[in-house]
This record gives C-alpha cells, structure tokens and sequence, in this order.
C-alpha cells in the first residue's frame, strides 16, 4: 500500500499530470478514427516519448492505451463501426440504442462502466498480481486453444436470429484467415500469387468494410438518404442525454460482472479483450430476465461488454509486468517501450524499479478518472454526430474508412479488400448473416490454429492433453457452464415460479 501511494505521489506533478490528459484525449482520438487502433497508436506515438523520462512516457502511453478502448466504443454506438475487435461486441446493442434515441444515455454509461471496470482492474493489478501471475504460469497451448474456442462458440451462442447462418457467418471468416502462409508447413496458402497476401489479411479493412461501407450501402439500398432521418436511420427525437436510475440499476450488475471477467482473461496472454467482451455478452444474455430484448437495444449487452474489455487492458499488464510476456498488440508496443528505455519486465521489475512499477499502476487509477471526466463533457458532442442527416455524413464517413484503411499499411490492395468487403457485408445483411461473427472468427481463427497445432505437437496427436491437466478441465467447466445456462434457466425460473406458488396462498390467490 505504501509502495501505491509513493506511485500516486509521484504522478501528481505538473508534467506527468498533462502527460496523462494528453495520453487520454488522444487515445479517445486514435480509437474514434477507424483503422488506427491502440496497436497502432502507440507504435505511431513511441518515438515522441524518446525525449522523455521512462515513468513519464510510459503513463502517457498506458493513458493511450486505456483511453482508445474508449474510443472504439463511440464509433461502435454512433455508426456501427468498431474501431478494433474488441469493440464489435459493443455493437452488438449499442448502435440499436442509439437508433432509438438513446446514444446519450448508451455513451455515458459505456463511460462509467469503463471507469468502474479500469478502477476495479488497477485495484485487482496492485494486490493480485503475484497471485494471478503464478496462475497465468500454468496456461499452456491447450488452455490457449480452449480459451479462444469458448470465445468462438459464444459468437454462435448469443447471435440473434439463425444460428446456422451464424455459424456460416464464422466459416467465411476462417476461411478469410487462413489467407497467407501455413504455419506448420510455410507454404502459401490462398495467396493466388500476391506477395502483399502473404501476411494474411489484416482485420482492419475487413472491419470497415463490413461494418462501415456494408452499413451505408444498405442505408442506400433502403432509401435513407430519401428520408428525414439521422445518419443510419438514428432518431432525431434524443430522448434524453442522463441515463435514468433504471439504467444505472440494471447496469451495476453487468458492469462488476464484465470486471472481474474482463480482468481474469485479460491476465491469460493471447486471450485478450476481445474473447473477454464476448464471454461478458454471452453471460449478461444468459443470466438476464429478459434476454430477447438483446440485440435490439439493451443497455446490459453493452455494459458487459464494455467493462470487460476495458478491465482485460488492465489485465493484459500482469504478465507484461511480471512475467514480461505482452498480452496483445498494445502490449506488445508497450514491451518494447520498457525494453527501448532499458528496463526489463519480469519478477525483478516491481523490487528493482519500484517508482516505474507503481507509477504505472498509479497513473491507471488517476487516468480513468480523468478519462470519465473528459468522456462525460464530450459525449454531447460525440453525440451529437448522430443528428447528422446521412446524405451529408454518408460521403464523409466513406472517405474517412479510405483514408483510415490506406494509412495502416499504405497500401491500395488493402483499400480493395475493404471496398470488396463492404459489398459482402450489404449482402451478409440482406440475407440475414452476421458480419460480426465473421470478424469474430477471422480474429481468432489463427489464434485456435496456431495454439491447436502446438498441443498436438506436445501430445503426439492425443486430445486426451485437454482432459490431463486440472486448468484445461477448469477452462471446460466453464463452458460448459456458459452454455448450459440458457437451457436450464427457463425451467428453473418455472420451478419457482410454481414453488412460489404452492408455498405462499396469497400470491396463488392473486394469480
């Protein structure tokens, strides 16, 4: 506890202070324009803190870090596009909140449960981390290939409408990421030739196109730029910017459970705050009373979500921190940071450098107080996008997903594969497919090849590796668990409903 309020104390001067400011607002930045991404931000932003000292540099890049999981959401609840993979879940709900109306109430609560879940996250980091980093030692390949799995299958789970259109939806999207080279054997796979199709395809212009370019190319298809609405059919009438006590009621539950969710899969390496969204959803669907309301505008569906992939950024800091192994892309950045200013993560980091160690934690617990100040002044603003009509922000938003494609890779073949996307997601939605579904799987569909191919190495071919070891059986247990709950809720709530019945005369007699 002293080492933390050292931590503290060593924020709170006036450089670290704005360093901290500018991290959070550029972070909401980098994660509002669509194809940048945290990856992507911090590797553009880590040559400017060359000049800077170590602590400092490294809580304005943390403040990044933090603040564009933000920023994905915005554009997740304004224009149905997620600015990375671990947004898409928040679409799932949040952009049909904000047809109705409701983008207001839907951003301020993503606000808060984005506070609520970093403030839980930088709590569990300071007192938990040795615990969590020894548990994290244990994962392997088959807990890695067990981990990405459930977060498949939950796609297919809390999908509305035909799962085996669902399902469909995740086999184009593997079929997607095996584009590139075999990793067991190092042959071209599906690359008709392309040196630029080596590497795979990258998610970003797959994500826009089907998102972004689909969105508006089925707006146009229906007539909206005909109609006197907002930019994708989003209401005119807001009905209110506060979230009301019903909100913020129905919204504590999800927002501790999509925490401590969050930050357990955010310690395993590989897993990270896209699996960790999902796995929120699908459990806010199962345990909710009204679960078909999901899909059409439920503000659990995008509290979870949001809490959890906001906590899984805290999480992904264990094993950076303790064990030196980066959780993602954005950790991974930040380990060459560590490595580029000469320090080395792992068991040493916290006793050899504690004013680093515990700044960081420090600046995560000031960061997502600023980070809720900031969002609650500017979402009038972000909200305000909604109001646009969408025959002026149709041609901008086009040429803001050209722009943002080209500039990750400079690359005009990427700017195609988006284009292209965008006609296979207007069809996807005419014929009731799911384009998130193919992200989802697209995203870790490599992920499950890649640590399938390990196990089988390791066991000789035998799958008995996954019932062997007391973690992969936990890992089993719970999806077990998740996918269970659906079918034995229903029976469940009827059994004491007619319990409730038999054993209290005056609520018979009322019924």
């Amino acid at each position: 506890m002293s080492q933390l309020l050292d931590g503290i104390y060593a924020i709170l001067t006036l450089q670290n202070m704005l360093l901290l400011a500018g991290g959070v607002l550029i972070g909401m930045v980098v994660g509002v324009i669509p194809g940048v991404g945290p990856s992507a931000g911090l590797a553009i932003l880590l040559p400017v803190t060359f000049s800077l000292d170590p602590t400092g540099a490294i809580v304005m890049l943390a403040a990044v870090y933090y603040g564009s999981m933000y920023g994905g959401t915005i554009t997740s609840v304004l224009i149905n596009t997620p600015g990375e993979s671990a947004t898409v879940a928040s679409t799932f709900d949040g952009y049909p909140l904000a047809k109705q109306g409701r983008a207001g109430p839907a951003l301020v609560m993503a606000a808060v449960a984005s506070f609520v879940a970093g403030t839980i996250g930088a709590v569990l980091l300071s007192f938990a981390a040795p615990i969590t980093a020894e548990f994290a030692k244990t994962f392997g390949p088959p807990e890695y290939f067990l981990i990405v799995m459930a977060g498949l299958l939950t796609v297919i789970v809390i999908l509305k409408g035909n799962k085996l259109l669902g399902a469909l939806s995740a086999l184009i999207g593997f079929a997607i990421g095996t584009v590139g080279i075999d990793i067991g054997g190092g042959e071209q796979r599906y690359t008709f030739g392309s040196v630029n199709l080596i590497n795979g395809i990258d998610f970003i212009p797959v994500a826009i196109g089907l998102f972004a370019v689909g969105e508006v190319l089925h707006t146009l298809w229906r007539g909206g730029h005909l109609e006197k609405l907002d930019f994708f059919g989003v209401s005119a009438r807001s009905r209110g910017f506060w979230p009301t006590r019903q909100d913020f009621r129905e919204s504590t539950g999800p927002a501790l459970r999509g925490s401590f969710l969050g930050f357990g899969v955010g310690v395993t390496p590989g897993a990270g705050a896209t699996i960790a969204s999902l796995m929120a959803y699908n459990v806010e669907k199962s345990v909710s009373r009204t679960p078909e309301k999901f899909g059409k505008g439920a503000l659990p569906g995008l509290v979870g979500p949001e809490a959890a992939n906001n906590a899984a950024s805290s999480g992904a800091m264990v094993p950076l921190l303790t064990l030196g192994i980066p959780g993602g892309g954005a950790t991974a950045v930040l380990l060459g940071g560590f490595l580029m200013w000469g320090l080395q993560p792992g068991p040493l980091l916290m006793t050899q450098n504690p004013d680093f160690a515990w700044g960081l934690i420090a600046s995560m617990f000031l960061g997502n107080i600023m980070l809720l100040l900031v969002n609650v002044f500017c979402i009038p603003g972000f909200a305000s996008i909604a109001r646009v009509p969408f025959r002026v922000l149709g041609p901008i938003v086009l040429m803001l997903c050209v722009l943002g494609t080209f500039a990750v890779n400079k690359s005009l073949l990427d700017v195609q594969i988006m284009l292209v996307c965008g006609v296979l997601g207007f069809f996807m939605r005419i014929y009731g497919l799911s384009p998130a579904a193919l992200v989802i799987a697209l995203v870790l569909g490599p992920l499950a090849e890649e640590s399938l191919r390990q196990t089988m190495v390791i066991s000789g071919g035998s799958l008995d590796v996954f019932v062997e070891r007391g973690t992969s059986l936990g890992i089993l247990a719970f999806i077990v668990f998740l996918f269970t709950i659906p079918l034995i809720k229903d029976p469940l709530r009827k059994a004491s409903q007619r319990a409730l019945l038999t054993f209290s005369p005056k609520k018979r007699d009322k019924v």
